[in-house]
């Protein structure tokens, strides 16, 4: 069977632009969550994200950015490090061998929200007509085999926050199945907006230690109190192996495992034994034919919610049993914040690096840890440590879950 290896990283998160800049803030346990910005909060429940801070105009043209919602944008300079990354020149590839698969979430929230106001208060004919093309879910993958010419296979995955990883996931099935010999695969989301945080804040699913910005994402802590909201974008470059290895890439690591299941049971808390994210991981501990006590990390999901932190931690203990309790388990969420539909692919690029440095990175806040969550989080420095499988987790609302499996080069 064709194999699929990781060639290039393309994160843009709120700690960090690029693999470098990324990679050493997640050592460093840089919290990327302060008060918002990006409009006036003061009135909601909730006053705290983790935004990115990038100038859009440094990789796009002025232009075009007006045709863009974020989330797009995000996408296409997340594409871009990451062909850079990788050492690809577009031009030099054949077209029709490069798939694009980038996911959404939520897709262009900023641009619905700023268009519903024009059409509620100058009606109907006074809308953008850009405004379906920059709302619409499919654009990130669209715009950036546009950009580049890509003609290979081009989708869009949108399973909430399991939408990166399942994209990922996908990307190592076009790769299986010669669909493509590369694929830039990911996801973006440019959530923080008055409409989405005050409709997650009425949810009771974000924090509201709005006084303590970096200490409010605190995962399997006694007191985490939900998620906080982050915005950003992960690309990474696919390749099939052979291809990598004839172009003489730089391999960071293999994707050798996917697993996916639903967990069937309510519309955005998860199953309170963790059964479906269980069923996830066995699939892609199967799929790539490796016994649970192979694994060494676990980049959790780890939200920072209550009842979320609690059925991952008993679905690794349901797959791995003794073995659970030496494994490493961390979340990225602890410093940047829940991206959402970006989530899924920026974790699964700190997963790749935590392999190829072979450093795992750490769990921030964990001052007053959960006793009845009781494994190893790596608390708040990073580790050195040589491990040769690791899992990333991704489970979203409506309990649709995604699993990637890594392997160490």
């Amino acid at each position: 069977m064709r194999r699929a290896v990781i060639t290039g990283l393309g994160p843009l998160t709120p700690i960090g632009l690029g693999a470098e800049a990324f990679h050493k803030a997640q050592l460093a346990g840089q919290s990327g969550v302060r008060r918002i910005t990006r409009f006036d909060a003061s009135s909601l429940p909730v006053q705290i994200a983790a935004e990115v801070d990038v100038n859009p105009e440094d990789y796009l043209d002025k232009k075009e950015l007006r045709r863009l919602d974020r989330f797009v944008q995000y996408a296409l300079i997340a594409a871009e490090l990451a062909l850079k990354d990788a050492g690809l020149e577009p031009e030099k590839l054949n077209p029709e061998r490069v798939g694009t698969l980038v996911g959404t979430g939520i897709g262009g929230m900023e641009t619905w929200e700023a268009q519903s106001k024009v059409f509620l208060e100058k009606g109907p004919n006074r809308i953008s007509p850009f405004f379906i093309p920059m709302m619409i879910a499919n654009m990130a993958s669209a715009h950036i085999a546009m950009r580049y010419g890509f003609h290979g296979p081009s989708s869009t995955v949108v399973t909430a926050c399991a939408t990166g990883s399942d994209a990922i996931g996908n990307a190592l099935r076009m790769i299986q199945l010669g669909e493509a010999d590369i694929v830039l695969a990911g996801g973006t989301e440019a959530a923080i907006t008055p409409m989405a945080i005050g409709a997650f804040g009425v949810m009771r699913a974000l924090s509201t230690r709005n006084e303590e910005p970096e200490k409010a994402s605190r995962p399997f802590t006694r007191s985490r109190d939900g998620f906080v909201m982050g915005e950003g974008a992960g690309v990474l470059v696919v390749e099939e192996y052979e291809h990598a290895k004839r172009r003489g890439a730089r391999i960071y690591a293999e994707l050798i495992g996917f697993g996916r299941s639903a967990d069937a049971h309510h519309i955005t808390e998860p199953h309170p034994e963790g059964l479906g994210a269980a069923l996830a991981m066995e699939r892609a501990l199967k799929d790539a034919g490796v016994a649970p006590e192979q694994v060494g990390y676990i980049n959790a999901h780890g939200t920072s919610t209550p009842v979320g932190d609690r059925a991952e931690v008993l679905a690794i203990k349901r797959v791995f049993g003794d073995h659970a309790r030496r494994l490493m388990v961390s979340s990225t969420k602890s410093m940047i914040g829940h991206l959402l539909g970006a989530a899924g692919a920026v974790e699964a690029i700190a997963t790749v690096q935590a392999l190829h440095h072979g450093v795992i990175p750490p769990t921030l806040n964990l001052e007053d840890p959960d006793p009845e969550l009781d494994l190893d989080f790596v608390p708040f420095t990073p580790r050195e440590a040589k491990v040769d499988y690791a899992l990333s987790n991704s489970f979203a609302f409506g309990g649709q879950n995604a699993v990637l499996l890594f392997k160490r080069v």
